[in-house]
């Protein structure tokens, strides 16, 4: 799995004209599935998410994690974080899982967050077409691939 994370003070995903998911201060997570990924990436993922230490302290210090400081996480499927751009003009998403295999692990990904963060996360609908929005709080902006845990 691989992810784009956001600290923001606000996110929301919208479906049409209707708004899936929105959260304040806390993470918005890009999540993109490959075929190789199993429960272990997402129990691995789940726990470097919740514990990540980009929130601010009373120091102004990145020391606090999004559980810490009681946030909220949107998670978004965003298939195309898994794209290759080395030959020609047009990406190729061949990495990219099927449905049969992401929509499984993505589902699961959001039950291990819910229950490591305490709180139900917010999130869009998988393999629709969705406008995301937000404010990006610093920025800070991280990518996390479980294929590099060390």
């Amino acid at each position: 799995m691989r992810v784009v994370v956001q600290r923001v003070t606000e996110a929301s995903v919208s479906i049409g004209s209707e708004i899936a998911g929105s959260i304040g201060k806390g993470l918005l997570v890009l999540v993109g599935i490959e075929d190789a990924d199993v429960d272990a990436d997402i129990d691995w993922l789940s726990g470097k998410l919740v514990n990540l230490r980009i929130f601010n302290d009373e120091q102004g210090v990145m020391n606090r994690s999004v559980r810490e400081i009681n946030g909220d996480i949107l998670i978004i499927s965003q298939f195309t974080l898994h794209a290759s751009t080395k030959k020609g003009n047009r990406p190729s998403y061949i990495r990219a899982a099927k449905t049969d295999i992401a929509i499984p692990l993505y589902n699961s990904l959001i039950n291990r967050l819910a229950i490591d963060l305490g709180k139900p996360v917010k999130t869009g609908q998988f393999g629709a077409m969705m406008r995301v929005s937000l404010i990006n709080d610093g920025p800070v902006t991280l990518i996390i691939d479980t294929r590099n845990k060390e």
